[in-house]
């Protein structure tokens, strides 16, 4: 088996931490890759027993990935993990750590189980969001969002789901969530908290001028379509992971369902979801 670190120099100063799981995974005989950009974060000491490749062939040589930064990292390379059929394993640096379990504490532990094969795999589900405006589309782990361009007062949104009309919403935006997003943004704006294992996704809206608007959870293999009124004054955008972005007009639409590849996150406890819940959440 062979390893791929994907460290985030912001979060791991210096780098010690991903220097710190690299000798650890050497000391197993693990073979340990990096991309190729990353050769230059080392300098002249390098770093004995790494295999530094182009971005895409570490993937494609990679039998696990291991992100170290917070959920934040493991997002970002998450769709090339998901692209490339590969499992990956979070180590957090964050102030979090919903996605990325991994403490630094448990770093050596959990590698040398890694190494042994003692893990499981989660599969999580993503969505995918089209924008057929403008050609526009993108898969995402956590949620998708449409917000108004201004926050100067409320936009007014409708809902289909299947092509039924699920209601009106005067608000901030319009949140969609996956099981695995909603302990993120969605929580933060009043939505539940989902079963990692539910094949479900939840629309939650931001800040609605209506007391009676609920989250809604809907099956996750159903089609929704969230139109911005035409009459709103002001555009909104449809963003993708805090990431990918795209503008859409007065009465342009976003198109959202299930992604039908999923995301595989090694795990070490079946209950390591409400761990963190218990942890992260409840305790702080």
């Amino acid at each position: 088996m062979s390893v791929l670190l994907i460290p985030n120099p912001t979060k791991d100063t210096g780098l010690a931490v991903t220097r710190q799981a690299a000798a650890v995974l050497a000391g197993l005989g693990v073979p340990v890759l990096m991309p190729q950009p990353f050769a230059n974060e080392f300098g002249s000491a390098g770093l004995t027993g790494v295999q530094f490749l182009p971005e895409a062939d570490a993937y494609r040589a990679a039998d696990q990935v291991v992100t170290i930064g917070g959920d934040g990292t493991l997002l970002r390379a998450g769709l090339s993990c998901m692209k490339h059929g590969k499992p990956v394993l979070g180590v957090n640096l964050g102030r979090t750590g919903f996605l990325a379990t991994c403490e630094v504490g448990e770093l050596t532990a959990k590698l040398k189980r890694l190494a042994a094969g003692e893990f499981t795999l989660a599969n999580r589900r993503l969505l995918h969001a089209e924008a057929p405006a403008h050609g526009w589309q993108a898969d995402a782990i956590n949620d998708l969002v449409v917000f108004g361009q201004t926050r100067l007062h409320p936009m007014d949104y409708k809902v289909y789901c299947d092509g039924a009309f699920v209601g009106s919403y005067r608000s901030d935006g319009m949140i969609l969530a996956t099981p695995t997003g909603s302990t993120a943004y969605s929580f933060s704006a009043g939505g539940p908290i989902l079963d990692a294992a539910a094949d479900v996704l939840v629309l939650t809206p931001v800040c609605a001028h209506n007391v009676h608007a609920a989250p809604l959870v809907f099956a996750a293999d159903r089609h929704l379509k969230i139109i911005a009124d035409a009459e709103n004054r002001d555009g909104s955008f449809a963003c993708a992971d805090s990431s990918a972005q795209c503008d859409l007009l007065p009465g342009e639409s976003l198109l959202v369902t299930g992604c039908g590849q999923r995301l595989r996150l090694i795990a070490f406890d079946d209950a390591e979801q409400f761990h963190a819940i218990e942890n992260k959440l409840m305790r702080r």
